[in-house]
C-alpha cells in the first residue's frame, strides 16, 4: 500500500495526533489534523520522555527539537514520606544499546510546542470541533461544529479521554473516577527550598498521597505534583491550601514549605481518572489512538509515552500492509496487549487499607479490578 495516496484526518492535536501526523508525513501522506481549541495549550507539570520515545523522535529526525527544551535523566527515587530511601532504577531502556538515549524530563507545554512546531505549515486546523463521523466502510465522513465536512480515507481518532471518535463508533466507555486528586504547578527552582540537585525524578510517598518531584532545570524549574486520595469525583474539584496542606502533612519539611508557599490560582487541580480498556480500537478506516483507546492513571508516567509509541506502530503498520483494514488490524495487535498492560498496573496505586479511609467499605470503580 502507498500511503502518499491517502487522505487522512486526525481528530486531536495532542502528543499522539501530533506525533502520527508528523510520521505519516514523512512517508508523503495527506495528513490534516483537526483540532477543537482555538490555540493549543499544556498545562500542569513535567512529563519523563522514555528511551523508545526518544529514539522513535530519533528515526524520525525531531531528536534534536525536543533534546533543547528538557533535560536528560539518569534514575528515578522512591522514598518515605520523610525521605528513607525505597527504591533507585535507572530509567526502563536506558541500558539498551539500540535505544542509545537517556529518559528526556519535559514541560508538557514545550512539549507540545515542540512537537506541533515540526509539523508542516498549515497541517493543523484549530477551532474544529468534531460533532459527528459516519463510517461508511472504505471512507468515513466527518462533521464539525463549525459546519465543515470532510470525507478521508483514514480516521485517527486521538480526542482525548472523553473521545468523540471512541463515543460515536465504539461504545461508551465513560471516564472512571480513581478516587484521587492530582495538585500539579511548575515552580522556579529558587522556590523549591533546595529540593531540585540534579535531573533525576524523585517520589515521595506516604499513606494516602504521593508527591512527585520531577526537575526541570533547563528551564530552572521544578514540576511539583501531588496526587492523593480522595473522594470527591468533580473534574475541577475547588479545594483550599489547607486541603493541599492536610495532603503532605507528616511529608519532608521542605515539600511541606513548597505547598505553603504556593500562589493555589497558579495550580492545576483535577480529579484523576481512566478508562475501562476498549475491547476493539478500530473500523475498516477508523483507528483510535492514545488516551481515546486507553487512558490511563499517571502512576507509572506512561500515558504520553504509550500515545508517542502507539503513533509509531501505526505509522509501521501502514506501511507495511497491503490495505487500510489489515493495517490497523495489526496496529491493534501490536499495541493493545501492552496498554491494556499498563492501565492495569497503573490502577495499582493504593493498598485496601488506604482506599478504606477514604471509601469506607467500598472501593472507587478504577480500584475494583485490582
Amino acid at each position: 500500500m502507498d500511503i502518499s495516496n491517502l487522505k487522512i484526518a486526525v481528530v486531536g492535536a495532542g502528543y499522539g495526533g501530533a506525533a502520527a501526523a508528523k510520521g505519516l508525513s514523512l512517508h508523503g501522506a495527506d495528513v490534516t489534523v483537526y483540532e477543537q481549541a482555538t490555540e493549543i495549550h499544556e498545562v500542569g507539570a513535567g512529563i519523563g520522555l522514555r528511551p523508545s520515545t526518544m529514539a522513535l523522535f530519533r528515526r524520525w529526525g525531531v531528536f534534536d527539537a525536543i533534546a533543547e527544551v528538557s533535560s536528560p535523566s539518569d534514575y528515578f527515587e522512591i522514598l518515605t514520606a520523610t525521605g528513607d530511601p525505597i527504591a533507585k532504577d535507572s530509567w526502563p531502556g536506558m541500558d539498551d544499546y539500540e535505544l542509545k538515549t537517556h529518559t528526556h524530563l519535559i514541560h508538557r507545554g514545550d512539549f507540545i510546542d515542540a512537537l506541533t512546531g515540526v509539523l508542516p505549515e498549515g497541517m493543523i486546523r484549530l477551532g474544529h470541533k468534531l460533532e459527528s463521523l459516519e463510517d461508511r466502510g472504505a471512507t468515513t465522513a466527518l462533521r464539525f461544529a463549525n459546519g465543515e465536512t470532510v470525507e478521508a480515507d483514514l480516521v485517527i481518532g486521538a480526542d482525548g479521554i472523553k473521545s468523540t471518535v471512541r463515543q460515536q463508533l465504539f461504545g461508551d466507555h465513560e471516564p472512571v473516577f480513581a478516587g484521587e486528586h492530582a495538585y500539579r504547578v511548575v515552580i522556579p527552582t529558587d522556590a523549591c527550598h533546595g529540593m531540585v540537585v540534579d535531573d533525576n525524578l524523585r517520589m515521595y510517598i506516604g499513606r494516602g498521597t504521593k508527591v512527585y518531584l520531577l526537575p526541570l532545570r533547563h528551564r530552572d524549574g521544578l514540576s511539583f505534583d501531588v496526587t492523593a486520595l480522595d473522594a470527591d469525583g468533580t473534574w475541577a474539584p475547588q479545594v483550599t491550601k489547607e486541603d493541599l496542606l492536610a495532603k503532605v502533612e507528616g511529608f519532608d519539611e521542605r515539600i511541606v514549605a513548597i505547598a505553603r508557599d504556593l500562589d493555589l490560582s497558579t495550580v492545576n487541580v483535577r480529579a484523576v481518572y481512566d478508562i475501562d480498556p476498549v475491547a476493539t480500537w478500530h473500523t475498516g478506516s477508523v483507528t483510535l489512538l492514545g488516551d481515546s483507546a486507553h487512558a490511563m492513571l499517571h502512576h507509572q508516567g506512561q500515558g504520553a509515552n504509550s500515545a508517542i509509541m502507539d503513533a509509531g506502530a501505526l505509522v509501521d503498520a501502514l506501511l507495511a500492509a497491503d490495505s487500510v483494514p489489515a493495517a490497523l488490524a495489526a496496529f491493534q495487535a501490536e499495541r493493545k496487549p501492552v496498554t491494556d498492560e499498563l492501565q492495569a498496573i497503573s490502577r495499582h496505586g493504593w493498598t485496601d487499607d488506604e482506599l478504606d479511609d477514604v471509601f469506607p467499605g467500598q472501593k472507587p470503580a478504577a480500584q475494583a479490578a485490582r
